[in-house]
């Protein structure tokens, strides 16, 4: 009897810890569903990171050609200036709409993500 009673003493508590309560459940899928939120932010930060610099790059090289196309006006090279003067303008201007264009990326949500 008492050898029944002493089993009983040792296994009952890893019956209980083995059963897991809904409340715990839930708990863990709330977990999982905010790594899987953080790990969609990170994508979306690398992404807006990399078109942001890529449009700073190109505005970059864009307005320096339009400011060299502009001190070139008046002077020997006037034509070659006023091509500078547009193909810059053009280029800083694409430029500075893939710098806002980058911007797209931090509000888009994980489509699997149902709330």
């Amino acid at each position: 009897m008492r050898i029944v009673i002493v089993l009983c003493a040792l296994l009952f508590p890893k019956f209980l810890l083995a059963q897991e309560s809904p409340a715990y459940d839930s708990l863990k899928r709330e977990i999982l569903q905010l790594r899987t939120d953080v790990d969609q932010i990170n994508l979306n930060l690398a992404t807006s990171q990399k078109k942001f610099k890529t449009g700073i790059v190109v505005a970059t090289i864009g307005y320096s050609v339009t400011i060299a196309g502009g001190l070139m006006l008046g002077r020997k090279y006037d034509d070659l200036g006023k091509v500078l003067l547009v193909s810059g303008g053009a280029t800083g201007i694409t430029g500075t709409f893939l710098m806002t264009d980058a911007f797209k990326y931090l509000n888009r949500k994980n489509p699997r993500s149902s709330k």
